[in-house]
């Protein structure tokens, strides 16, 4: 397996893609690519819609610092492409990849390693009948959450306080989605945790805890706005951002993630319980991003934050790696 060395690698940046995510990801991929050639890295933009992703071995690049966000980026495909081209490539690989992208298979894989999660219901397209839509607010309560299963960003998600509300916002999920995935809503504050590392090395860095306007951290705010408030130091009890923590990196190594990766967590206001929502396995590098901010707030630089993640590039395989 290839390691990284600053002074010989050529680092392909992969940015933009396909996805629903795209303008997301050209914003994540400038800030990376900038970082690490602030630090004297041979870093190049590499958007994978606008040129074949074999370029990438045709061109030389050694290592690839994936800056690709939702489908055909943080899903495990192009990891299986790399994986072929033998390119090193930061994240976790392409099994872990797949199944943190499916919100629905990363709920089952939590439930049966007693990792709580907010219960749902899972149904495919043709399992969406009237029938079924009707009796979710009966099974989860309300309000509830409609989203999209293979989706991040909060793209296609809506809040349902109203029984009369639920057919629009399955209308909206389905739109990005064939399957469907409605989760009871966790009232109370939403926290992320950030975690880097692998396996037994897997650690925490600070919690951020995230204050949106009517608590609507959606797209928009997520990216567009300066209306969200960002609290790290998270202000939490010591106690509870350390449990927050060990969850997040139970969380992370029971999905197989390794490299980097953030989860995203709610606090229910009635008893203080966390509720594990998802697992980012390649999260926003933008200015509003909260990976960069723990990351500052544990004295770790954003460029350094980029050039650790870049350190940790491999292979899922060593017999996939080229030959040097």
């Amino acid at each position: 397996m290839m390691t990284f060395d600053k002074h010989s690698a050529k680092v392909a940046v992969l940015t933009g893609g396909h996805s629903a995510e795209r303008e997301v990801s050209l914003m994540s991929g400038k800030g990376v690519l900038e970082a690490l050639q602030s630090l004297g890295v041979n870093a190049h933009a590499f958007d994978s819609a606008e040129q074949p992703l074999l370029n990438l071995r045709d061109q030389h690049f050694s290592h690839v610092f994936i800056a690709l966000h939702g489908r055909h980026g943080e899903d495990g495909t192009v990891q299986g492409a790399l994986e072929l081209m033998g390119i090193p490539y930061t994240g976790s690989g392409v099994m872990a990849s797949a199944i943190a992208m499916d919100k629905h298979m990363t709920k089952r894989i939590w439930v049966a390693e007693g990792l709580p999660t907010p219960a749902s219901v899972w149904l495919t397209a043709s399992q969406q009948t009237a029938q079924a839509l009707a009796g979710i607010p009966a099974q989860l309560g309300l309000p509830l959450i409609v989203k999209p299963p293979h989706e991040g960003s909060s793209i296609g998600v809506s809040k349902v306080t109203q029984a009369d509300q639920l057919q629009a916002a399955v209308t909206l999920a389905t739109g990005y989605d064939p399957d469907l995935l409605c989760e009871a809503f966790i009232q109370g504050e939403e926290v992320t945790c950030p975690v880097l590392g692998e396996g037994d090395n897997a650690k925490a860095l600070p919690v951020v805890r995230i204050a949106a306007p009517d608590g609507a951290y959606d797209y928009q705010n997520k990216y567009f706005t300066d209306e969200v408030k960002y609290h790290c130091p998270s202000g939490l009890p010591a106690a509870e951002e350390q449990a927050i923590q060990a969850m997040s990196v139970a969380a992370y190594r029971a999905l197989g993630c390794r490299g980097w990766g953030r989860a995203d967590v709610m606090i229910r206001a009635s008893d203080r319980k966390a509720f594990l929502l998802e697992m980012n396995t390649s999260p926003g590098m933008t200015g509003h991003s909260l990976v960069p901010m723990s990351a500052k707030a544990a004295g770790m630089s954003y460029a350094d934050l980029c050039l650790h993640i870049l350190s940790t590039a491999r292979l899922d395989t060593r017999m996939g790696a080229r030959q040097s």
